[in-house]
């Protein structure tokens, strides 16, 4: 059994831990939990924490109800269905992650995975019946059989959110919405306190403010919008990450973002959030063909559209190099507007509200940032490295996903490992010390970037560390953001001066900081694995990289990275032992 990871004392000098540039707070509540995310890992918790009796605050950035979770639209994958067990999802499972997952918490996953599917039943989510009455299972990429329940056709996100929020909101529980996370609160021996957060005007505190608890729960989600084109939502700015690094924490397989295949293509110049279409729709059927008609999957893997989907956007991504071309098509016309209306209604109303009939043509499509398959490096019970402080949904690394997620696991990760982290906290009594926060003026303040950084941190990213790497075009990424640290570390040592403390500026600097982890990884990673494509080392070599690259930002925040010995995370003491 893989042991708890615990606080790394190399994390030292506490009060040297760099913070985001901003002003004191102004404000504080005190809670034995706060969580931070309102997607379905971070309402679970929320919701198992409360329920054991521990004052629980959620802290969101937007609404309660505007994080990833809603946008999610194939569904949770889990061993329901007749002739399905745990032991054929975990096979799938280990398959997509390209030799790179943790076998532990992938069965930890399987095999508690149903009963968290029926919890979310019993909390309200209503997913869609077969005619028999039980769940209508359907199937996607790396998939072996139907084990995908959906609701609302393709509306699954949007259908376990509501659930969710519904639940928070009849408890009564204390909610901080429009906030954005800004740095881990901790005590004179390095344990978590809390949070510091800037309310954007619209909650019931205004400006910069605490949360003190002695456990915190990172559910923030993904950080898509370090690419030019993503799908994820504008909110997904890499903030947990991030906060997690600046606090100590330990990050690992960074270098493995999945791009998904089929994304609906807006012209070469898109930018920001970009229409997903579902790998539900290649599971009912759907051809991926090129500008000729050819279906371009076959041969390529066993389950042509339907391969895992490192594979299927690889393999989109060579066809559009060999046609010179900008995009491939989906071909879902043999559906019928029955179908497409029943089945698929939100992804046939985004492509006509493009000018795109699935109908009547087929549907171009091209690969866009998705998912984070690394990190913040959690154990079986979401326990980070910092003391207190623990992880769960895209945000953090179990091990589960390896070097690539399967299909409509996110979910389900996010479901199981958040009812464990709520076990935890409730188990070691955690919640029962009371937190004693070091000023935050005693912390270096990070220099901030300016916003129109952004772009150029995300221009950058697309060009060199997208679908297709090599290291020249990472030497480039790494240098152009370089420039970018120095340039904004320099002002700060000159004269003092940083780009005025806000929203923009502050996802800006995070931006940055997890970018440069995922280049520095990608660098380093000479090989291709799961999504990790390098077109200079296209082979996998798993004698040299079956292993996991783990990162922590220095208290001058340079990089320290390292390889793990195997593909097991280094063993750590008991975390139980450091509280």
């Amino acid at each position: 059994m893989r042991p708890p990871v615990a606080h790394d004392p190399r994390a030292g000098a506490l009060h040297a831990r760099p913070r985001l540039y901003a002003p004191a707070p102004g404000w504080s509540i005190d809670a034995d939990v706060v969580v931070v995310g309102s997607g379905v890992a971070g309402l679970t918790a929320a919701l198992r924490c409360e329920a054991a009796g521990l004052t629980t605050v959620v802290v969101t950035k937007a609404r309660l109800d505007d994080g990833s979770t809603r946008w999610a639209q194939g569904g949770i994958a889990a061993a329901l269905g007749e002739g399905d067990t745990p032991e054929q999802h975990l096979d799938d499972t280990l398959v997509a992650g390209a030799g790179l997952c943790d076998e532990e918490a992938v069965r930890i996953l399987v095999t508690e995975g149903p009963d968290a599917v029926r919890r979310l039943i019993a909390t309200g989510a209503q997913f869609d019946k077969a005619g028999d009455g039980g769940l209508e299972l359907t199937r996607e990429g790396g998939h072996h059989r139907r084990r995908i329940a959906h609701a609302g056709g393709d509306a699954t996100g949007a259908e376990i959110s509501r659930a969710l929020v519904e639940a928070v909101r009849a408890r009564g529980m204390r909610t901080i919405e429009n906030a954005l996370v800004l740095d881990l609160l901790t005590d004179t021996e390095g344990r978590t306190a809390g949070v510091t957060l800037h309310v954007m005007g619209e909650g019931r505190h205004d400006g910069v403010g605490a949360v003190h608890a002695p456990a915190v729960v990172l559910a923030t989600g993904g950080m898509g919008q370090v690419f030019s084109a993503t799908t994820n939502p504008a909110v997904s700015t890499g903030d947990g990450v991030a906060l997690a690094l600046r606090a100590g924490a330990e990050v690992s397989d960074l270098e493995f973002v999945q791009f998904h295949p089929t994304v609906l293509f807006l012209g070469p110049d898109a930018e920001g959030q970009q229409p997903l279409v579902s790998e539900a729709v290649r599971g009912e059927g759907a051809h991926l063909v090129d500008a000729d008609g050819v279906r371009f999957m076959l041969g390529q893997h066993e389950l042509a559209e339907l391969a895992p989907r490192d594979v299927v956007a690889k393999g989109i991504v060579r066809r559009m190099l060999d046609h010179d071309a900008e995009h491939m098509y989906l071909d879902a016309r043999h559906f019928g507007a029955e179908m497409w209306e029943n089945r698929f209604p939100t992804i046939l109303a985004a492509c006509r509200a493009h000018g795109i009939d699935p109908v009547t043509q087929p549907v171009p499509v091209a690969p866009a940032a998705h998912y984070a398959s690394g990190g913040v490096r959690t154990d079986s019970h979401g326990r980070t490295t910092v003391p207190g402080l623990y992880a769960c949904g895209e945000v953090a690394c179990t091990g589960v996903h390896g070097a690539n997620r399967l299909a409509s696991n996110s979910l389900l990760e996010g479901l199981v490992y958040a009812e464990r982290i709520a076990a935890d906290i409730a188990a070691t009594g955690l919640h029962a010390r009371v937190p004693q926060p070091l000023p935050t003026a005693e912390r270096p303040a990070h220099p901030l970037l300016p916003s129109e950084a952004r772009f150029a941190i995300q221009r950058t990213m697309t060009r060199g560390a997208g679908v297709l790497r090599s290291e020249a075009s990472l030497a480039e990424a790494a240098d152009r953001l370089h420039r970018l640290h120095t340039d904004a570390r320099d002002a700060l040592d000159e004269n003092g001066k940083t780009a005025e403390p806000g929203v923009d500026t502050w996802e800006a600097t995070n931006l940055l900081c997890v970018a440069r982890v995922l280049v520095a990884a990608a660098r380093l990673r000479e090989e291709t694995r799961g999504c990790h494509w390098r077109e200079d080392r296209p082979e996998r070599d798993d004698t040299a990289w079956r292993r996991h690259i783990v990162v922590r930002l220095n208290p001058d925040r340079s990089l320290a990275v390292r390889t793990t010995e195997t593909t097991d995370f280094p063993p750590t003491l008991p975390q139980a032992q450091e509280q």
